[in-house]
């Protein structure tokens, strides 16, 4: 089924230093992990609500109550990536280590589409690739 909505997920600590515009800029110029998404593809983005990560159930359900009263859209048209500063090492912070429960979490809201990542740095890939970074994936 095509994705109709993206919503992006970013880590609430990494949002006190990150303005969230590469996240962005990427969605809307269709680059990184969005590259295969429609021009008519819609988005939004909001933090995980700091550790542990349990207020992305409400956000959620309050996402799900929008789609569903005003844009008919159905949550298996829905991805949900969970953006670079959540599921990478890098300049921020370490990969999230509640990553797996907000993804049980997202889960039980009924949602499956999943990516880990949003934007790829160049710089963050050689220090992974350096070993200065840890490699997830």
């Amino acid at each position: 089924m095509k994705t109709k909505y993206v919503v992006i997920i970013q880590c609430d600590m990494a949002k006190n230093r990150c303005s969230g515009m590469r996240c962005t800029n990427a969605f809307y110029e269709k680059t990184d992990a969005f590259e295969n998404y429609a021009k008519d593809t819609k988005y939004i983005s909001f933090t995980c609500g700091g550790c542990s990560g349990k207020v992305v159930s409400s956000k959620l359900a309050n996402f799900s109550r929008w789609l569903k009263k005003y844009d008919c859209i159905k949550k298996d048209e829905v991805t949900i990536h969970l953006s670079s500063c959540m599921s990478t090492d890098n300049s921020h912070y370490d990969r999230c280590p509640n990553i797996d429960y907000i993804k049980q979490i997202i889960n039980k809201k009924g949602y499956t589409n999943i990516v880990e990542g949003s934007i790829f740095s160049k710089k963050s890939e050689k220090l992974r690739d350096e070993g200065i970074y840890k490699k997830y994936q």
